[in-house]
């Protein structure tokens, strides 16, 4: 399972033209779930994504995490985080779990981050989406649960 976090000022995100979730400062989390993943690996990468210290402090240094922020999250489902681009020039997905799997473990990384009482929007799940970011920094993260140790 892999988490792309980016640090925004606030984004939203949209399907056919209604937006669908909203958030100010916090995280942008696109979450790709590959095949084998558990719910495991959605507690690890949620605890890890609300925790993890990105935010700066007084001094411009990275020592505050979005719980400590009290930030908020934005999480959308993007399976093209599993590309293996490896050979020739198309990717290739399948790494990426299969749709009824994959929404099922995204939806125990949405419950997990939720349980941390951050406020968490969604997009929709294997809807075409439009994700409209400001990038913080840019800061920008890429977490895989299979990279623990």
């Amino acid at each position: 399972m892999k988490a792309l976090l980016q640090r925004v000022t606030r984004a939203s995100v949209s399907v056919a033209g209604e937006v669908v979730g909203r958030i100010g400062r916090g995280l942008v989390v696109f979450v790709g779930v590959a095949s084998g993943d558990t719910e495991k690996d959605a507690q690890y990468l949620a605890q890890k994504t609300v925790s993890l210290r990105i935010f700066s402090d007084e001094e411009g240094r990275f020592n505050l995490s979005a719980l400590d922020i009290k930030g908020e999250l934005l999480v959308v489902s993007q399976f093209t985080l599993l590309a293996d681009t490896r050979k020739g020039r198309r990717p290739s997905f399948i790494e990426a779990a299969p749709p009824v799997q994959a929404e099922e473990i995204f939806e125990r990384f949405v419950e997990q981050a939720r349980a941390t009482g951050l406020r968490v929007e969604t997009g929709r799940f294997q809807q075409y989406m439009q994700v409209e970011i400001y990038n913080d920094g840019p800061v920008t993260i890429l977490l895989d649960s299979r990279e623990k140790f």
